[in-house]
């Protein structure tokens, strides 16, 4: 019992004739929390609680495309334009009772051509089909006019295109659509007027991006060895000292190298990047795979497939279809989705069986539902395209894109694609996505470690820490963007 007036009750101590731990023999001194109750170590888990499982996001460029080395400051390439000649971008007015006037505008039919790389394409002499709306007529170009980005065409059925008051095609002044079909000319004629047509091709570049990281301790802090039993984001486990930290880092600069190359942009020269000292006074920045897509490829918006509505699920994925087939697009392509959209194109899928609940079909489990319930369809066939979808974690997960929930998906054409390229001078064939990264003989820096300070033998430095030091320098190209289809939720 306590020694009562002894000052003993004051300081909360009860002395017991043996060396345990009670609830009322320990000094508690509450400003300093200097516990004497603190006679045993805390029980330590040492293992580590995986709590978010596996947590990088990278892999998905390892899995579409290659890494492949250079040596310049810039990768440049060119990929080959289209065979037929279009424009999906003029405007046409009447200029007399026989002929009316084309105006090219920019654009042709998405190559991005301006109007003066436009107007090469076109002679005297050629048969175009003009269309406005569902109307459309042949004619043939009888003069280029004004050297500008205009030409002159005289219909084959009517005295005038334009309304007109007369004999015409009734179309009126303003935004036509039209595309070469062939040519006429008369006899005898010379080839003087028919202009030399060079194939069209696109030049595309990108630069690369230097990105570094470090992980930095204390020399101190490296005597004291503490160990953690972890898993490791490849698979691996076992224990760690302090260098656990040092192994987040990399993994975090890892998954940093991969997102870089989907989110990076371009700076325009008025941007404020543009002009940061450290990055010089020319545009910094680089062409990442959602930049390059949204730029030249194809962006689908506000998708619905799981809906059954006129209109939705397997209307609209087909409205994708169709714009594939303008592009001459690959026959295999990957779809990388969120959890959303992936579930909704497993609902699209089932909703063109007419067996069983909800148009599911248990055609290999005996139609029985109880032997198994699989609505995740790795793969399948629509018209003349087979498609194979995977979840995409970066989607997914709440620090990255899932935390916007604005991009749903992404559709990357299989296969590669062949295109000249400038420093080799002749056509290779490379993955529509790849990754070049700078290396020579005397340094590769596709993903560089080294260690400075005064720690493990590296005595770089005055400075008493283990400093741990990651740089990558490298960029993504995109080939054949056009082939492409991002989804988003606009």
């Amino acid at each position: 019992m306590a020694l009562a007036g002894t000052g003993a009750e004051l300081l909360h101590v009860t002395p017991r004739p043996n060396k345990l731990a009670f609830d009322d023999n320990y000094l508690n001194i509450a400003d300093n929390d200097f516990n004497f109750a603190r006679q045993f170590l805390p029980e330590v888990y040492e293992k580590e609680v995986e709590r978010y499982g596996n947590r990088t996001i990278s892999g998905f460029l390892r899995m579409v495309g290659a890494e492949m080395p250079m040596a310049s400051d810039e990768v440049v390439w060119s990929e080959q334009g289209r065979i037929h000649v279009a424009s999906n971008n003029a405007t046409i007015a009447n200029v007399n009772a026989t002929s009316d006037r084309v105006t090219l505008v920019t654009d042709t039919d998405g190559e991005g051509l301006t109007a003066a790389q436009q107007i090469v394409l076109y002679s005297i002499g050629d048969t175009v089909v003009i269309a406005q709306g569902n109307k459309t007529v042949k004619a043939r170009i009888v003069s280029k006019a004004g050297g500008g980005v205009t030409f002159d065409v005289s219909a084959y059925s009517y005295a005038g295109i334009v309304l007109a008051g007369g004999n015409d095609a009734g179309f009126s002044a303003g935004a036509v659509k039209l595309f070469i079909y062939g040519s006429e000319y008369g006899k005898g004629t010379d080839n003087e007027e028919q202009q030399s047509v060079d194939a069209p091709f696109m030049k595309f570049s990108n630069k690369p991006i230097i990105m570094k990281a470090k992980y930095k301790i204390a020399g101190s802090d490296t005597a004291q060895i503490g160990w953690v039993e972890v898993a490791t984001e490849a698979g691996a486990s076992g224990y760690l000292w302090y260098l656990k930290s040092e192994s987040e880092t990399r993994i975090r600069f890892e998954d940093k190298l991969e997102m870089a190359m989907i989110e990076a942009e371009k700076a325009v020269a008025a941007s404020g990047v543009a002009g940061t000292t450290d990055l010089g006074a020319a545009p910094a920045g680089s062409e990442g795979l959602f930049s390059a897509v949204e730029n030249r490829g194809l962006v689908y918006n506000d998708q619905s497939f799981g809906n059954s509505y006129p209109g939705g699920g397997i209307d609209e994925f087909d409205n994708i279809l169709q714009e594939l087939d303008k592009q001459g697009a690959i026959e295999e392509n990957m779809m990388f989705l969120n959890r959303s959209t992936a579930l909704a194109i497993d609902k699209m899928l089932a909703n063109q069986n007419s067996y069983g609940a909800d148009g599911t079909s248990y055609g290999v489990f005996d139609n029985s539902a109880d032997m198994a319930l699989n609505l995740g369809f790795s793969g399948f066939r629509r018209g003349s395209y087979d498609f194979y979808k995977s979840d995409w974690k970066y989607l997914n997960d709440s620090t990255t894109r899932g935390l916007i929930s604005d991009v749903e998906g992404i559709m990357v054409p299989a296969g590669t694609s062949t295109v000249y390229d400038q420093n080799m001078g002749r056509n290779i064939s490379r993955p529509f996505l790849h990754i070049r990264y700078r290396a020579s003989e005397a340094d590769d820096r596709r993903l560089k470690s080294w260690i400075t300070g005064s720690v493990g033998g590296a005595y770089t430095s005055d400075l008493d820490v283990m400093q741990v030091n990651f740089l990558s320098e490298r960029c993504l190209c995109v080939q054949a963007a056009n082939n492409f289809v991002l989804l988003k939720n606009s």
